[in-house]
């Protein structure tokens, strides 16, 4: 599947390209949820749809642990400062809806909380598409064998322990009521406006071609003709870099 996957990844990135062009020249704002299962994939493919996009036009917000302030504020307060501005493509790795699964699964919140969180998205998202935001929310899905073997290749791997966290050890025993959690929070803000989807991540590159297929044809923009572009020649003979302090040059050892 390799070939075949970097083929169609490369054609999906050169239209993903074109949305951010088109969202650009448009001024619309385009909002991605990414939520599922620890390991499910949601990092490697924020980064699959980002790597050969402008940096200047998308966002990736991965908020961490609330501070003690942010604890004592409305709870979708921290979020808010990162909803895109006009021609910009927000993508959140995990979200609000921390508190519609992981929250409630890990005793974070009060059962209070949880329903009352699930009683103010429906509001809170349909604000968001009336003032014009494209919110589409992705749940990432992988059946606990596989998860666990994404767990065991983590913690063998140095460069991947860090993806370890004590919350994930203790996550794995609550798989089952993780997954009741999901379908309450679907049920509860599933929405035209805001509407859920769901991916099949046990072949993770599978996912990522299936997921960004469908987000493209979510978004119902035109892009602008981009005209060829021929390069000028150089006046005179190409130069070289020159730095007059030879010292400051870092040493070659590759």
């Amino acid at each position: 599947m390799g070939k075949r996957y970097r083929n169609a990844m490369k054609e999906l990135q050169l239209d993903l390209i074109r949305l951010q062009r088109a969202l650009r020249s448009s001024g619309r704002r385009l909002l991605v949820i990414f939520e599922g299962r620890d390991a499910a994939g949601k990092g490697g493919t924020i980064k699959a749809i980002t790597e050969s996009l402008d940096t200047r036009g998308y966002r990736i917000a991965a908020l961490g642990k609330p501070s003690e302030t942010e604890a004592s504020q409305w709870y979708f307060q921290r979020y808010v400062a990162h909803l895109p501005s006009a021609g910009e493509f927000v993508l959140f790795d995990r979200s609000w809806y921390n508190r519609a699964v992981v929250e409630p699964a890990m005793g974070f919140c009060s059962e209070a909380q949880h329903e009352a969180f699930l009683d103010a998205v429906p509001a809170f998202e349909k604000l968001l598409a009336d003032d014009g935001i494209i919110l589409l929310k992705y749940w990432l899905a992988v059946d606990q064998a596989e998860q666990e073997q994404r767990f065991a290749e983590r913690a063998d791997d140095p460069l991947k322990r860090w993806k370890l966290s004590p919350v994930d050890l203790v996550a794995r025993q609550k798989y089952a009521e993780m997954g009741r959690l999901r379908d309450v929070m679907i049920e509860r803000t599933h929405a035209e406006h805001a509407p859920w989807f769901v991916v099949d991540f046990n072949d993770q590159k599978r996912g990522r071609i299936n997921l960004i297929r469908h987000l493209l044809q979510q978004v119902p923009l035109h892009e602008e003709a981009v005209p060829a572009l021929k390069l000028p020649k150089l006046k005179g003979k190409p130069k070289t870099e020159h730095v007059t302090d030879q010292a400051l040059w870092v040493p070659a050892t590759f």
